[in-house]
């Protein structure tokens, strides 16, 4: 467990260094994810592929983990499938990572409650999440929501004692 929390904090601080932009924390709060969106394909205020009602807060996950929904699914976009019941498709920044959401993307309806993460550094300046959340709305899925990790999956999950997988 110790050689992968280290190992954690080295891929949180590589992908760290590949991050651009503002690095800015939002106070955003989301809705539970079992809330239909018909927002998802309008940009927010800030030019961000989702709106804040579809920011969902770590605490609210781990009540959905609590009360398991066969209809949920949660994909890792890089930060390695590290929250239980999560599917890691890779960094999504990259095509190949991209196309592997895709491919799981195409066998599901689009009413499914689907919650993407990645966590290697503050959301906003993530080189995954917006290629993924884009995708979703591309696909026209209408329930989505990205995970609001506002500093990176070690302090915003970790730190707080929330489960991971083994």
């Amino acid at each position: 467990m110790k050689n992968f929390f280290y190992l954690t904090i080295l891929c949180c601080s590589l992908m760290i260094t590949s991050c651009k932009g503002d690095a800015s924390n939002d106070q955003l709060s989301g809705k539970k994810v079992t809330e239909a969106s018909r927002e998802t394909t309008t940009p927010n205020a800030n030019g961000e592929p989702w709106t804040e009602q579809q920011l969902l807060e770590p605490r609210d996950l781990v009540q959905l983990l609590d009360h398991p929904n066969d209809d949920l699914v949660i994909f890792s976009l890089g930060a390695g499938g590290i929250i239980p019941g999560s599917k890691d498709t890779g960094p999504s920044g990259e095509k190949a990572a991209l196309n592997n959401l895709k491919e799981e993307l195409e066998a599901l309806p689009r009413d499914t409650d689907i919650v993407i993460y990645c966590g290697c550094c503050p959301f906003n300046i993530c080189p995954n999440v917006r290629p993924a959340f884009s995708l979703l709305n591309e696909m026209e899925f209408t329930r989505h929501k990205l995970l609001n990790l506002r500093q990176n999956i070690k302090v915003d999950w970790i730190d707080r004692g929330y489960p991971t997988a083994n």
